[in-house]
């Protein structure tokens, strides 16, 4: 008879309920697919595969840039060894400004604001000047300006911007 102090567990649980990363056989990623290198989640932007010799496996190398900073990573691994793949979501949000210290001021879908995602290089448009500019112009069209914010393990980031018709 099992003790009750066995079945005592703790669980972590994430937001949403799922995993940050999925395995995915290396054989099966493909270009401008997702996979976790060196800890970072990447695009893939260059893969090749190499046959070894008799005995071995072949190698698939991968080439991503990191969604995030743009850096590149690479890595080989055996073509039937599993990777992980992130789970990268979009969420789109109006932006209503942008601060002199270079976070924007974001909407949700539900009227909440939220004010800590900063401009980034990898944004596009990515000076402070050409935002402020977009949210001008698109004030004076009656447009809004939609922020596309990318969500990978644990990490989020403002990728585009594009001026869109108000609701």
């Amino acid at each position: 008879m099992a003790e009750a102090h066995d079945h005592d567990h703790d669980f972590e649980s994430t937001q949403s309920g799922a995993s940050e990363t999925f395995p995915q056989q290396c054989s099966a990623l493909r270009k401008n697919g997702f996979v976790v290198l060196k800890g970072k989640a990447c695009k893939i932007v260059d893969m090749s595969t190499s046959k070894t010799g008799k005995h071995g496996h072949a190698k698939v190398h991968l080439v991503g840039l990191d969604i995030f900073t743009g850096k590149k990573y690479e890595d080989i691994c055996p073509s039937t060894h599993n990777m992980q793949v992130p789970n990268v979501s979009r969420i789109e949000y109006e932006v209503l400004d942008l601060s002199e210290d270079g976070f924007f001021s974001l909407m949700t879908d539900d009227g909440a604001t939220r004010d800590d995602l900063k401009l980034g290089e990898n944004c596009t448009p990515n000076t402070p000047d050409a935002v402020r500019d977009l949210l001008k112009s698109s004030e004076a069209a009656g447009e809004r300006v939609v922020a596309t914010v990318w969500k990978a393990l644990g990490e989020e980031v403002v990728k585009e911007l594009k001026a869109g018709k108000a609701n």
